[in-house]
């Protein structure tokens, strides 16, 4: 399921990117949305990094929803180029990997 940004003003400050947050607070008090925008890492001139990660959840609808899809379907998406949907793809293998390992 999507996950929305939901930052009040002065966490907005102290966090202007989610890797701040990662840092202080641990990953798993990040939205999914936080977490992809690390793995993306950057936006675009226009679009910053955690409206990139909306955008995907939003269409794929959640990290299972975007396991095994072709590279093509998120060339569609703005912002994303073949180095940051490789960076996607590797992430999503390694979770694979992960989970196959502790069952």
């Amino acid at each position: 399921m999507q996950e929305e940004l939901n930052l009040n003003e002065e966490e907005i400050g102290v966090y202007s990117h989610p890797g701040g947050k990662l840092r202080e607070l641990g990953a798993e008090e990040l939205s999914d949305a936080e977490l992809l925008a690390i793995i993306i890492s950057t936006g675009t001139a226009e679009t910053p990094a955690i409206k990139i990660a909306e955008e995907i959840l939003a269409k794929f609808g959640s990290f299972v929803g975007m396991a095994g899809r072709r590279f093509e379907e998120f060339e569609t998406i703005k912002g994303l180029g073949k180095v940051k949907i490789h960076r996607i793809a590797a992430t999503l293998e390694i979770a694979r990997r992960v989970l196959r390992a502790v069952e």
